[in-house]
């Protein structure tokens, strides 16, 4: 991982020999301009996430508004990952002490001793009240009834986060471990869910009591209780297969699961409802049949995500040294994305923009936003508030149909930057500064969440998710990858690494 984090410091300016990175010591020699402004961004940005913590519970909120001053009401448990990481992330760049990391993240994890769980897997439902660490069953704004339920993906940037803190912090280690034990991933694995591949594939999570809508009853992880999982299984390339690495790395799962998600649907009709005719051949993998496949855009051929955003495709990445695990698979997928992302707004959408990601709708509420080509779902992720889509078609199966004409108000998230800093540094700082030159998208907590480029209209909060992003990356850009590093000792690289670095994707994709 050295020669990574070497190769991405010199392209960022932050490393004047390889002896001083070899060393683990900070650069002597650095430029000037580019780390000065890395580092105020993350002062600004851990500024948003310490603001959103309840001093009463010392619990972190989901948002909070751009003055620092309102917090949201409610948490999960993916917000309580993205703080821990980010202050470990604050620490690693001298931003707070080891005292004030200490006390944060001790009262982080005793706030999560106190909340109401499954106590049968140790795992944590998705919507709690950070001021009294209550269940939320009546939604804060609106007054609609919020069902209890335990979310997959939720819960492991939750253990992807204890995880690091075992390793980051020795004094909570302990307390960090005896939480991460008692989560059973296993509670969400459904062995038939890829029944022709010969693996299974993970559902979206559980409600305890039976919902309205699709549902399935489960026993859930061998116990005798039933449960009510949901109908659909992650299946897909994109941010939820953090759910996978985590069970994988915990020994909770069989690693082959892994080649049970799909790179793309098969190329048949019976797959033509899917984004777009996929090129690609079988292959076996630990006794597994994966579709090789890979989409195409633009003269660039890719796996693709769900949606086409790239919090799906590179969030992982975050904590996960795929394009070194995954060189010849991960590593020709990643620069990929982040090219097609610059093309869509600069070139083909022609915002003079680029870095579309689900993030707050500049016109209120939230919602998903990405490079509709780039994702595998025929509607997709759209970059604009007219939703405008593309149809490739899908060869005989499925007509194409004409390329838009133009697109409308595109929507940028500043956190879609930050993570292709790794991939596009240039491009990426560039963004990011045009976007602060051009609107009044920054605040005291750093970038405001979303810009209609077109409008003007910015969102004018800070999430807990998108910040956490932001702050990870950022502590991996100038704290030589210290999310890589607090994560991947242990179950990750003897469990998962071997299993990442077994495929070859399509050598086009670069």
């Amino acid at each position: 991982m050295r020669r990574t984090v070497l190769t991405w410091a010199l392209a960022l300016g932050l490393a004047a020999t390889p002896a001083a990175a070899a060393a683990g010591t900070e650069p002597s020699r650095t430029e000037p301009s580019r780390t000065a402004v890395l580092r105020a961004y993350a002062a600004d940005t851990w500024r948003s996430m310490a603001a959103m913590v309840e001093p009463r519970t010392g619990m972190p909120s989901d948002k909070v508004s751009g003055d620092l001053r309102t917090r949201a009401k409610v948490t999960s448990p993916t917000n309580v990952g993205t703080y821990l990481w980010s202050t470990l992330t604050a620490r690693d760049l001298k931003l707070i002490g080891q005292a004030e990391t200490t006390v944060r993240v001790a009262r982080a994890l005793a706030a999560l001793d106190r909340l109401e769980h499954d106590t049968a897997t140790g795992l944590y439902y998705n919507w709690y009240d950070p001021a009294t660490l209550q269940i939320v069953r009546t939604w804060p704004d609106s007054g609609d009834p919020v069902r209890p339920f335990v979310s997959s993906v939720d819960n492991a940037w939750l253990a992807v986060a204890l995880m690091m803190v075992k390793n980051a912090l020795p004094g909570q280690a302990a307390k960090a471990g005896r939480i991460l034990s008692a989560m059973d991933f296993s509670a969400f694995y459904d062995p038939d869910g890829q029944p022709d591949a010969g693996t299974g594939l993970m559902t979206g999570g559980y409600w305890p009591e039976k919902p309205e809508g699709c549902s399935q009853e489960t026993d859930y992880a061998g116990t005798g209780t039933t449960v009510y999982s949901t109908c659909h299984r992650y299946g897909a390339m994109s941010e939820t297969r953090i759910v996978t690495y985590v069970a994988v790395a915990l020994a909770q799962v069989p690693a082959n699961h892994y080649f049970g998600l799909w790179r793309t649907f098969p190329d048949t009709c019976d797959w033509g409802w899917a984004d777009q005719k996929p090129q690609g051949t079988w292959q076996t993998f630990q006794g597994v049949r994966v579709f090789e496949g890979t989409y195409g855009y633009r003269g660039m051929r890719y796996v693709p995500t769900w949606g086409g955003s790239m919090f799906e495709a590179l969030m992982a990445n975050l904590m996960v040294p795929e394009e070194t695990w995954g060189a010849k698979s991960w590593g020709r997928n990643h620069p990929v994305h982040v090219a097609a992302q610059i093309e869509h707004g600069l070139r083909e959408a022609k915002y003079g923009y680029w870095g579309f990601s689900p993030s707050n709708n500049p016109a209120g509420g939230y919602r998903e936003y990405g490079v509709d080509p780039l994702g595998m779902d025929t509607d997709g992720y759209t970059s604009d508030q007219e939703r405008t889509s593309t149809d490739p078609g899908y060869g005989d199966c499925r007509p194409a149909k004409p390329e838009p004409e133009r697109y409308g108000d595109g929507v940028v998230t500043p956190h879609a930057s930050f993570l292709a800093l790794r991939y596009a540094p240039g491009a990426a700082l560039d963004n990011l500064a045009r976007l602060k030159a051009g609107f009044d998208a920054y605040g005291p907590g750093g970038f405001y969440d979303a810009v209609a480029v077109r409008s003007g209209q910015v969102s004018k909060e800070y999430l807990a998710l998108d910040q956490g992003m932001v702050m990870g990356a950022l502590g991996n850009a100038l704290a030589r990858d210290n999310l890589r590093r607090y994560f991947t000792p242990g179950g990750p690289e003897r469990l998962l690494k071997p299993v990442l670095g077994l495929e070859e994707w399509d050598a086009r994709l670069r």
